[in-house]
């Protein structure tokens, strides 16, 4: 139960020192009852006002008939009034003193209205009862097990058959039966902070609190975390800290003067948060702490961290200003990085923070003690792209971009890496993942499968964008739900089924997982066969005791009895091969064992010799050990 604590002076010193990191349950709208009488205490900062007050339909929508009193000289308004009920619509109608009056959304609102209109709705956290103890504690560390994220875009997911979108609670429901279905272990959200543009796909936010009532109210999302514990996947929130929008009743110039913004964003049209500020830290680090507290969510995902990170991100040279240091770097987001991340792991010490960060930006989800941001995950756009152009390349060019494949291993343990193939690559005209494929209509699933068995087996934790699951070959469309009718053809259903058994068999791989981030957990078998466009690698167990083989050809020629190095005598089989029939494929497959000979071989003692579909990924494993005398 969250409640409302009044605002105590302790509070607005650590306010006005960026280290009030419970801001919500003092700031906003709270229903209460002060010496006896019902209503609604409303408290905001609005340091240059003259003048604030609360406008609603209960006054007129003349906001100055409910006046707030100034209780600090540093401009924190706040006043109960009377009468105010869960459900009133309200703004803050601000005098500037300068021939300026205008309202603005409350920053700290929890609940919103529905796009167009734009006003803050008073609503009451508390009262809904959670069913996800069981989850909250059982959680383990991340980096011990699993994590296969499926990115989705609530609106355009599915939609009701008349085109509306479906709530929270019908969501909960089929998403988490589909993610569960399909092998899983969480769900990540394109962001649900109230926003006024659906084409900003929720990355231009307005209400930081407020989720968005597009689909619901405060609760039915609150459903929606719960039912999907209860059926043990995770949610992750991508969340925006690097930029604001415009519009006029959101942050922007919100006391008449640039308040919450520093500089502009020419990129996106948007404000940068002046992280200088610490009332604007206390704001943003509240913000990450109150989605996991009120909202039990997971992790949060941090869109634009390079925009954060670097003063001259997207400016053009003299349209920026070096830091004290005369260096490009953003001290103060960097520091607020670090506050950030070290407030969300004291109190959520399981909780996912992952960066998307874009550069070579050392230490990104390295601890702040040994000199990193702080973070857990960072998403590894490096891999991203090299591979996705590796592979639109045609089959028998690809020998003559070899390093593209390997290039990755360089530096795959030098943080902990997400591999994501996100709702960023099929858009914009960047086509869809089975268009980026070369080749025929085979040729291009053969790819993609071959792409996708690439993925799940490369060291680090795994996304996948909706619609890339079953092959979609429209770019993604916010507008519109995804193109399901496609499943009714053979291609599209066998692809599906592919991602799905191959999901399963990550889950109950742990030499997938155990190590991501360290070279215990891999080791090349043969790297640098360019002229085949041939790759194996191992991935190992924690323990070094388990291990799996993959071999993965990225031509269209089959290969028969090509020669692999193993590290041990005995019988090997093949546990997964991407070009069975039942995927779509061609149907090559290996017997059922396949014996190792002491044939020493890519610098391992013993080999086995395999047959190699085309485009494909086949994985082997140690059957048993044979005790006796190799031949």
């Amino acid at each position: 139960m969250m409640g409302h604590k009044k605002l105590t002076s302790y509070d607005i010193h650590l306010f006005h020192e960026g280290k009030l990191f419970r801001a919500y349950e003092k700031f906003g709208a709270h229903v209460t009852n002060e010496n006896g009488v019902d209503g609604a205490r409303f408290t905001v900062w609005a340091p240059q006002a003259r003048q604030v007050g609360v406008a609603g339909d209960f006054n007129g929508w003349r906001g100055l008939k409910c006046p707030l009193e100034k209780i600090s000289p540093s401009g924190i308004w706040s006043a109960f009034i009377p009468g105010i009920r869960e459900g009133e619509l309200y703004k803050y109608e601000i005098d500037t003193g300068r021939g300026q009056a205008f309202m603005k959304a409350d920053p700290y609102a929890f609940y919103s209205e529905v796009r167009p209109k734009s006003a803050s709705i008073v609503y009451n956290l508390d009262g809904y009862h959670w069913g996800d103890d069981c989850w909250l504690q059982k959680k383990t560390p991340p980096y011990l097990g699993p994590l296969n994220i499926y990115e989705v875009h609530a609106g355009s997911w599915k939609r009701k058959e008349n085109g509306e979108f479906l709530g929270y609670r019908e969501l909960a429901h089929e998403l988490a039966a589909y993610a569960r279905e399909m092998g899983y272990t969480h769900l990540e959200l394109l962001p649900l902070m109230e926003h006024p543009f659906d084409g900003s796909w929720g990355y231009q936010v307005t209400g930081y609190y407020s989720v968005t009532s597009r689909y619901g109210p405060p609760h039915d999302f609150m459903y929606f975390v719960d039912y999907c514990h209860r059926q043990g996947i995770g949610v992750i929130l991508d969340w925006v800290p690097s930029h604001f929008c415009r519009d006029e009743h959101g942050l922007a110039k919100f006391d008449g003067t640039s308040l919450y913004e520093k500089g502009e964003s020419a990129e996106w049209g948007t404000f940068h948060f002046d992280f200088s500020k610490p009332e604007v830290v206390s704001f943003l680090v509240s913000n990450a702490l109150f989605w996991f507290e009120v909202y039990h969510v997971d992790g949060l995902r941090l869109d634009a961290v390079a925009s954060m990170l670097y003063l001259d991100y997207g400016r053009k040279e003299g349209k920026w200003r070096p830091n004290k240091y005369g260096g490009k770097e953003n001290l103060e987001a960097i520091d607020f990085l670090k506050r950030l991340n070290e407030a969300v792991f004291y109190y959520f010490p399981h909780a996912l923070m992952i960066a998307e960060e874009s550069t070579a930006w050392p230490l990104v989800s390295s601890p702040t003690y040994a000199g990193g941001l702080g973070f857990n995950y960072k998403w590894n756009m490096g891999w991203m792209n090299d591979i996705l152009e590796y592979m639109g390349k045609d089959p028998l060019q690809r020998k003559w971009h070899h390093q593209k494949l390997t290039f990755s291993l360089l530096y795959a343990f030098s943080e902990n890496f997400i591999l994501p193939f996100s709702h960023d690559e099929v858009v914009h005209g960047k086509k869809s993942l089975i268009e980026k494929m070369p080749g025929d209509y085979w040729q291009k699933f053969a790819n993609l499968r071959l792409l996708i068995g690439f993925m799940m087996t490369h060291p680090g934790k795994k996304l996948l964008f909706m619609g890339g699951e079953f092959a979609q070959f429209l770019e993604w469309r916010f507008y519109e739900e995804l193109d399901w009718k496609i499943l009714d053809f053979p291609m599209h259903r066998s692809f599906q089924r592919y991602v799905r058994e191959l999901n399963r068999f990550y889950l109950e791989e742990k030499t997938l997982w155990e190590n991501d981030s360290e070279w215990r957990g891999f080791s090349w078998i043969e790297a640098d066969n360019w002229r085949q466009s041939v790759i194996v690698f191992m991935r190992k167990d924690a323990a070094g005791e388990d291990f799996v083989v993959v071999v993965g050809n990225f031509t269209q020629a089959a290969y028969e009895k090509y020669r692999i190095g193993v590290p041990f005598s005995g019988w090997y089989g093949e546990v997964f091969n991407s070009d069975l029939e039942i995927y779509g494929g061609s149907g090559r497959k290996n017997p059922a064992s396949i014996r190792a000979r002491k044939v020493p071989w890519q610098n391992q003692p013993f080999s086995v010799e395999v047959d190699i579909p085309p485009l494909a990924v086949v994985f082997l494993k140690k059957q048993q050990q044979i005790k006796e005398k190799d031949r």
